[in-house]
């Protein structure tokens, strides 16, 4: 009897074994008290994660039912006495890990489950395993942002996006700007595509799959209609070409939007209709004895261009609230790629978003493609002051949307798309606050600013940023010291004497900067009293209602280095007209013991250094004490910069090369392979007028002849070969 239960225990056993427990390789759901990127949390439903039960003979012939309390953890039966023999003991053992493949978090290998922290990364000023150049690391997605512009049209989103890319970029902190409105003006067959955008797989058919997106949302209206009224000419026949193709994919199991319809032949009558009448691949012409609900059905199957007027933003005009919904989800999908699967450390989603459910969508899309680390800033900017309203909306006359059009209905339009925006607008606030989410609102582009839970460092950068805002006009001048003596002997650094060049140069200066100081304060008069609005036809020079009475001339302020050419050079303005001020952060760029050297002698004696400083001279630092590089000319030159979008004078900085370019490239918004090897010769003074819809640039040449400034006309700045 003994042996035939030995049997029948040795067969349970090897067939316990033999089975696979399905259970154990499944990815834990919701339900499983797992956190939303599919890894388990401790201290979150802790027993739902324990491992069920062994399989038993018994088990297995009575079914699962019988263990159904067996999941619910190690708790006491009703009578307090524990649960039958017959059940078998939950495991103590917490299961393995289960990792979503596209939403891993950021953990080290040595402390499983631990958040990465999120502290400030500075290109130049820090460094880590991870982040040898000091850039924010591509696997630390929690030290990265998503600003998304919060707004009303003509509410200034564009020009704060387009100054705080500038900013961040300047910074070397990789940013880019996805403007909704550019896609759909794209996808309606308005636009073309925006330039210089990066292409891969997923970007490169980004704006192929938009325009499809809207004829499969036109065709489908259109054909509804049909339906709705069981009427369909049989004149008008569509039908698809031959095509061996593959099928698609479903939709569903689709990153992208879903593929894009078969082009279409359109035939009338029984033929092919004029190719010549196609409208962008796709149009679909109603026979000529169509009924007139027929015809108003056929046309609104053909999508493109569709009509951007203020009905498009109506929101009872269903097809263009589809289109709408699909671009702006397009383009966040485009952001998302840009920060996690290109290096981008900051992505701008430039659009209204001024719908709370908006809002919801945009975060619940961004988590569940990025998991909870990623961080979401909300940027709202609104206006009261109804000078500066007014100048919004008149450079709005001016954009792609109105080009070309009559000035009074073109704003009697966007005043109409700015009510249909009101009826549903949601400004920030107590949803934000009361869900713990991060926010600033701007009010007058600066005048007033609000934030709540911006935490992170490139968050506070932000904020620190835009405390500074202002729509003053004024001017920002920016040169090189007169030539020194130690120009003329080819050396690099040092603090020599000017030459006599150097102090011509500098009183030719001061002579030409009077000039200019008068000619504008005579401009801005004028176009005070000449302000129209709405704005006269051909009238495209947008105002600024941040004007100051023309009987007080605007301050002028004089900024040089404190090396001893650069003081000298400014040594004639007169104190009593101007403000006079040396500041450290405008120095020249240390060489650290290659100071007073020629570069011939620096490759002649240090060849190695010589070498790497050719190859990558952003990220090249000076040997020895105070050696610097580029990087770190960019960190001290933050508060110069800040300083200068703070204040309402003009200014003129005296500096030198390395600096120049440094500054150059931020109100020029240069990439960072650009900065080193630009071309700022002596001699030359640049000019840069802050403008709403960017900066007015402007050079002269200084002519020795004349011991006066030429103007050169479609100046660009350009590259050099030499150091």
């Amino acid at each position: 009897m003994s042996q035939q239960h030995t049997n029948i225990a040795r067969s349970a056993i090897m067939t316990s074994a033999s089975t696979p427990d399905s259970s154990q390789n499944r990815v834990p759901d919701s339900s499983d008290g797992g956190s939303s990127n599919g890894c388990s949390r401790p201290g979150i439903g802790k027993d739902a994660n324990l491992m069920p039960p062994a399989k038993t003979l018994v088990g297995r012939a009575l079914g699962n039912d019988l263990h159904s309390d067996a999941h619910r953890g190690s708790q006491a039966s009703k009578d307090g006495v524990g649960f039958a023999l017959t059940d078998t003991p939950v495991s103590t053992a917490p299961s393995s890990p289960q990792f979503n493949a596209n939403n891993t978090p950021t953990t080290t290998a040595s402390t499983p489950g631990r958040v990465r922290a999120t502290t400030l990364d500075i290109p130049g000023l820090t460094k880590s395993k991870v982040s040898p150049d000091g850039r924010i690391a591509q696997r630390d997605v929690g030290s990265k942002l998503v600003i998304v512009m919060v707004g009303l049209p003509a509410r200034g989103k564009s020009y704060v996006t387009k100054k705080l890319a500038r900013y961040l970029n300047w910074l070397q902190h990789d940013t880019e700007i996805f403007n909704v409105g550019e896609r759909r003006r794209v996808a309606a067959g308005k636009s073309p595509s925006p330039p210089g955008r990066h292409r891969n797989h997923r970007t490169s058919s980004i704006q192929k799959d938009l325009v499809d997106s809207v004829r499969r949302l036109s065709v489908s209206v259109g054909a509804a209609n049909h339906l709705r009224r069981n009427t369909v000419p049989s004149e008008a026949v569509i039908s698809p070409p031959e095509t061996h193709e593959p099928a698609a994919s479903p939709p569903e199991l689709e990153n992208s939007l879903p593929p894009p319809v078969v082009p279409t032949k359109i035939l009338v009558n029984g033929k092919e209709e004029d190719p010549s009448l196609e409208q962008n691949g796709i149009t679909i012409v109603p026979p000529f004895n169509a009924s007139p609900e027929d015809k108003r059905a056929m046309q609104e199957a053909s999508p493109e261009p569709l009509d951007q007027s203020a009905s498009f933003f109506d929101p009872k005009n269903q097809l263009a609230v589809k289109l709408r919904e699909q671009v702006a989800l397009d383009t966040l999908d485009e952001l998302l790629d840009y920060i996690l699967d290109r290096g981008g450390s900051v992505g701008i989603l430039d659009a209204t978003n001024s719908t709370m459910e908006r809002r919801k969508a945009i975060v619940d899309h961004i988590r569940k493609r990025a998991g909870p680390e990623l961080g979401i800033l909300f940027l709202e900017s609104s206006c009261v002051d109804q000078e500066l309203l007014e100048a919004n909306m008149r450079l709005k006359l001016s954009g792609p949307d109105y080009k070309g059009q009559d000035p009074v209905k073109a704003l009697a339009d966007f005043k109409k798309r700015v009510q249909l925006y009101e009826k549903s607008y949601v400004p920030l606030g107590e949803y934000e606050e009361k869900h713990n989410m991060a926010y600033i609102r701007m009010i007058d582009v600066g005048r007033k600013v609000v934030s709540h839970q911006t935490h992170g460092f490139l968050s506070s950068q932000v904020v620190y940023y835009l405390l500074n805002f202002n729509l003053s006009p004024r001017q920002i001048w920016i040169t090189r010291h007169g030539e020194s003596k130690d120009n003329q002997a080819g050396r690099i650094g040092g603090d020599s004497e000017l030459s006599e060049n150097g102090h011509r140069y500098g009183k030719a200066l001061t002579r030409f900067i009077d000039y200019q100081r008068n000619e504008w304060e005579m401009n801005q008069r004028q176009k005070e009293m000449m302000q129209k609005f709405p704005p006269r036809p051909g009238d495209s020079t947008p105002p600024n209602p941040s004007y100051i009475p023309s009987d007080r001339p605007r301050n002028f302020c004089v900024w040089s280095s404190m090396m001893q050419r650069a003081i000298s050079t400014v040594e004639s303005f007169n104190e009593d007209e101007y403000d006079v001020k040396q500041m450290k952060m405008l120095d020249e760029l240390h060489a650290g013991k290659m100071e007073g050297m020629t570069y011939e002698e620096i490759r002649e004696k240090f060849p190695d250094e010589y070498a790497t400083r050719k190859r990558d001279k952003l990220y090249y630092r000076y040997p020895g004490p105070g050696g610097e590089g580029y990087l770190d000319v960019i960190n001290r030159l933050r508060t110069v910069i800040v300083e200068v979008e703070r204040m309402t004078d003009h200014v003129l900085l005296v500096t030198h090369r390395a600096v120049a370019r440094v500054l150059l490239a931020y109100f020029k918004g240069l990439k960072c392979d650009e900065v080193t090897d630009l071309d700022v010769p002596l001699g030359m003074l640049y000019m840069l007028e802050p403008k709403p819809y960017g900066v007015e640039f402007k050079a002269y040449r200084y002519n020795p002849d004349t011991d006066w400034f030429d103007y050169i006309p479609n100046f660009e700045l350009r590259q050099t070969s030499a150091n």
